[in-house]
C-alpha cells in the first residue's frame, strides 16, 4: 500500500474521526475506510463499487475522461501497434517487457502447452449439438480442474504459474473446440509452427478435407483483437475473479467464475450488439433514419459501438482497431456482405455529424473488433468466447498478484438492509 500523507476528517453526529488518503502514482487519491465501522459503527454505500477500490494494483491503469489505457505504464496503442500478444501476455504478468531470450523461452512454454488431455473431448460431446459456446467454455474450464491436479496448489509459486501458462496456452484450443463443436465439424488439434493467434484462425477455419492457409494480415488482426482485449483494470469479470480467488478457490474455478460473468450482455456482448444492430439496420439507405433515432431523446434505441461507459473522450484501443478494420475490409471486401457495407458508411455519416462529435460519441474498439470478426466469418455467438480467450491473461495476472498482496482476504461486502425488523413465526393455522 501507497504511503499516505494525508488524511480526512469525517464528522457524524458530535465524533470526529480521521480516515487516510493514499496517493496513487497515477489517479486520482484513495481514501480508506477500512476502520470506519469499527471506529463509528457505519458503512458506506456504493451499489456497483463504482467508487470504491477493493485493491491495489501494477497492473493496468485506465483515464477513462483522458482516454488513456495503460499496462504497466506502457499506452495500449503503442502495445497493440509495436509489439504482439504473447509479449503483451509476459508484460503483464512479470511486470516488464521480456528480453529476447525470455520471450522465446514464454513463446515456447506457452505453445507447448496448447493441447488438452484428450479425454477433455468427451466434455464437448457431453453439450448439446445448439448450446452457446459460451456455455460450453464455461464448463471446460472449470472442468480443467479435475484433469490437471498438479497446479491447483495456490499456496505453492510454482503451481500458479504453471496452471497461469496452461490458462493462456489452452483456452485458444477449448474456445476453437467450442466452436467447431457448434457447427458440426470436427475439431483441429493445435500446430506448433503457427504463432498464437493464426494457430487459433487455424483451429477454427481448418478442415481434414482440405489446406488450409492463415492469412497473415488476418492473423495479425487477430492478434490486435487479443492484445486490445487483454486486460482492463477491475471490471465486473475482473472483480469476479478476484472475489473467487479471495476464497482460495483453485485457478481454473476462477477463470470458468470470470467466463459466466464476462457472459452477461452488458459486459462481454457489446461487440455482439454492435453486429446485431448492424443487421437491424439492413442497408445502407436506411442508416439516416437511425442516426436521427439515436438522436431522439424519446426514442430508447442507441448506437451500438459508439462512445464507451468508461471512456469519455475517445477509446484508445479504438484507432489501431480501426487500421485492422480497414485493413481486413481492403483484402475481404464488402461487396458482397451487406452489414459490412451498413458499417463503412455508419461510422463515415457518425464520424461527421456534428451531434456525435460534440458529444464525443466516436467509434469505439466493440465496433470495430465486431466488424473484423464479421469479416473473418466468425458467427456472433463467437464474439464473446474470443473476448473470453483474449482477457485470460489479464484475469491470470490479477489473480497471482491478488494471491502475492500480504493485505490479502476474503472478499466481504456490506448492505444496506431495508428488509423486516424482527418480527415471531406465525403458524399457518393462523395466517
Amino acid at each position: 500500500m501507497a504511503d499516505t500523507a494525508k488524511s480526512a476528517k469525517l464528522t457524524i453526529g458530535e465524533q470526529t474521526y480521521d480516515l487516510p488518503i493514499y496517493s496513487p502514482t497515477v489517479g486520482p487519491d484513495v481514501l480508506d475506510i477500512r476502520k470506519l465501522y469499527g471506529q463509528a459503527g457505519v458503512f458506506t454505500y456504493d451499489p456497483g463499487f463504482t467508487s470504491t477500490a477493493s485493491c491495489d494494483s501494477t497492473i493496468t491503469f485506465i483515464d477513462g475522461d483522458e482516454g488513456i489505457l495503460l499496462h504497466r505504464g506502457y499506452p495500449i496503442d503503442q502495445l497493440a501497434s509495436k509489439s504482439h500478444y504473447l509479449e503483451v501476455c509476459y508484460l503483464l504478468m512479470y511486470g516488464e517487457l521480456p528480453t529476447a531470450a525470455e520471450l522465446e523461452d514464454f513463446e515456447n512454454t506457452i505453445t507447448r502447452h496448447t493441447m488438452i488431455h484428450e479425454q477433455m473431448h468427451n466434455f464437448f460431446r457431453g453439450f448439446r449439438r445448439d448450446a452457446h459456446p459460451m456455455a460450453t467454455m464455461v464448463g471446460v474450464v472449470g472442468a480443467m480442474s479435475a484433469f490437471y491436479h498438479d497446479s491447483t496448489d495456490i499456496s505453492d509459486p510454482r503451481q500458479r504459474e504453471i496452471a497461469s501458462h496452461r490458462l493462456i496456452a489452452k483456452m485458444p484450443t477449448i474456445a476453437a473446440m467450442a466452436y467447431k463443436y457448434s457447427i458440426g465439424q470436427p475439431f483441429v488439434y493445435p500446430r506448433n509452427d503457427l504463432d498464437y493467434a493464426a494457430n487459433f484462425l487455424h483451429m477454427c477455419f481448418s478442415v481434414p478435407a482440405e489446406k488450409y492457409e492463415v492469412n497473415p494480415i488476418l492473423a495479425r488482426a487477430m492478434d490486435r483483437i487479443f492484445t486490445l482485449h487483454a486486460d482492463h483494470e477491475q471490471n465486473a469479470s475482473t472483480s469476479t475473479v478476484r472475489l473467487a480467488s479471495s476464497s482460495g478457490a483453485n485457478p481454473f474455478a476462477c477463470i470458468a467464475a470470470g467466463i459466466a460473468c464476462l457472459w452477461g450482455p452488458a459486459h462481454g456482448g457489446a461487440n455482439q450488439a454492435c453486429l446485431e444492430m448492424l443487421k437491424e439496420i439492413g442497408s445502407v439507405d436506411r442508416i439516416p433514419e437511425f442516426i436521427a433515432r439515436a438522436k431522439d431523446k424519446n426514442d430508447p434505441f442507441r448506437l451500438m459501438g459508439f462512445g464507451h461507459r468508461v471512456y469519455k473522450n475517445r477509446d484508445p484501443r479504438a484507432t489501431v482497431m480501426k487500421q485492422s478494420a480497414d485493413e481486413v475490409l481492403d483484402l475481404l471486401g464488402v461487396e458482397n456482405n451487406p452489414i459490412l457495407q451498413v458499417a463503412k458508411e455508419l461510422e463515415k455519416q457518425a464520424l461527421e455529424d456534428p451531434y456525435f462529435i460534440d458529444k464525443k460519441l466516436f467509434p469505439n474498439v466493440d465496433f470495430y473488433s465486431g466488424i473484423i470478426l464479421e469479416a473473418m466469418g466468425f458467427p456472433t455467438s463467437m464474439f464473446t468466447p474470443i473476448f473470453a480467450l483474449s482477457r485470460t491473461v489479464g484475469w491470470v495476472s490479477q489473480w497471482k498478484e491478488q494471491l502475492a498482496d500480504p493485505q490479502h482476504k476474503i472478499g466481504r461486502p456490506r448492505q444496506l438492509y431495508l428488509g423486516s425488523t424482527l418480527r415471531d413465526y406465525t403458524d399457518i393455522e393462523s395466517r
